[in-house]
């Protein structure tokens, strides 16, 4: 037994490298339709967040592929603001995902929020939380919805599952969220494997890094942070947004700017001020065209186009 030998059967056995691609090739696989890069916007938690989204976006001629919505649930919104939301994704051809129900942060259990307690992650706590997330899940698809943010990877086996046993529709996406916490290709492949459609890596990933999932076998649509809340660390990349769609193609540029989870995805942020949501949601708009600026002027021939064929809009 050596180290060298465990090295060469782990790269053997899964095909990816133990340590970063530092050489960073070019990643030859694409979107459908041919793009390395897609739009993605997160944190609209109503239906002026998402109005106000697609008014900035049409000023700015900037095509938006998919939102990230009601991250605190899509319980918060009752039966006929969920069909306006979903309608609204409809009319303007947008992928509308969505937390099904609250996540650890917002629950009634008391461990995550504390002090050290966040460390024990975002999954399901007991099996009632898999009751109101399956309701919850058929709730959103009865209204339209086809889309879900998922935290948890035995629930994405589940609802894998459910989808490939047709009680849950074929066109249908699972996105797994951030707050899993995968990042590296042994994670992506397990996602992969449990049916994700994509996958945001940690948000500090760097271009080695997403270069190491990207050839290590991992082939769905990797979600980049390109701007990121204040409280998880506040970072932007634009100037990187061409050499992030090189290397890790297909990639959604996801674009989450704003001061912390709690004040973003709590309701009652709205009523303490009433623009706040309405802001940052054109505020992202601004970002992507930023983005768009940015691949423009690169050496590089990155392509981001408008098809949305494949997308799973809402079906209203």
């Amino acid at each position: 037994m050596s180290y060298k030998k465990m090295k060469e059967y782990v790269e053997k056995e899964f095909g990816f490298s133990v340590g970063e691609r530092y050489d960073m090739p070019d990643s030859e696989l694409r979107f459908p339709g041919g793009a390395h890069a897609r739009m993605e916007i997160s944190g609209i938690e109503n239906c002026e967040n998402l109005r106000q989204m697609v008014d900035e976006a049409e000023k700015r001629d900037v095509t938006v592929h998919r939102v990230i919505s009601l991250v605190k649930g899509a319980t918060l919104l009752d039966d006929a603001e969920l069909k306006e939301f979903a309608t609204i994704g409809a009319e303007n051809n947008l992928e509308i995902l969505v937390n099904p129900c609250a996540s650890r942060g917002w629950d009634n259990g008391r461990q995550y929020i504390t002090e050290e307690g966040y460390v024990s992650g975002m999954r399901l706590r007991g099996h009632d939380a898999i009751k109101n997330y399956i309701h919850e899940i058929y709730r959103c698809i009865d209204i339209g919805i086809r889309g879900f943010l998922i935290t948890d990877e035995g629930m994405l086996r589940v609802v894998n599952s459910l989808r490939d046993e047709g009680l849950i529709p074929e066109k249908t996406t699972f996105k797994v969220s951030v707050f899993a916490g995968h990042g590296t290709a042994a994670g992506g492949q397990l996602l992969q494997k449990y049916g994700a459609d994509s996958f945001n890596p940690l948000g500090d990933m760097t271009l080695p890094m997403l270069s190491s999932i990207r050839q290590g076998g991992v082939d769905i649509p990797l979600d980049i942070y390109m701007s990121l809340v204040e409280s998880m660390g506040g970072f932007q990349r634009f100037h990187n947004s061409a050499e992030i769609a090189r290397v890790a193609a297909p990639v959604y540029y996801k674009i989450e700017p704003g001061p912390n989870e709690k004040d973003m995805y709590n309701t009652w942020a709205d009523s303490r001020n009433p623009e706040f949501g309405n802001r940052l949601a054109r505020d992202r708009v601004k970002l992507a065209q930023i983005i768009e600026e940015w691949l423009d002027r690169s050496e590089y021939d990155i392509v981001m186009n408008d098809h949305k064929d494949d997308l799973c809009v809402p079906v209203v």
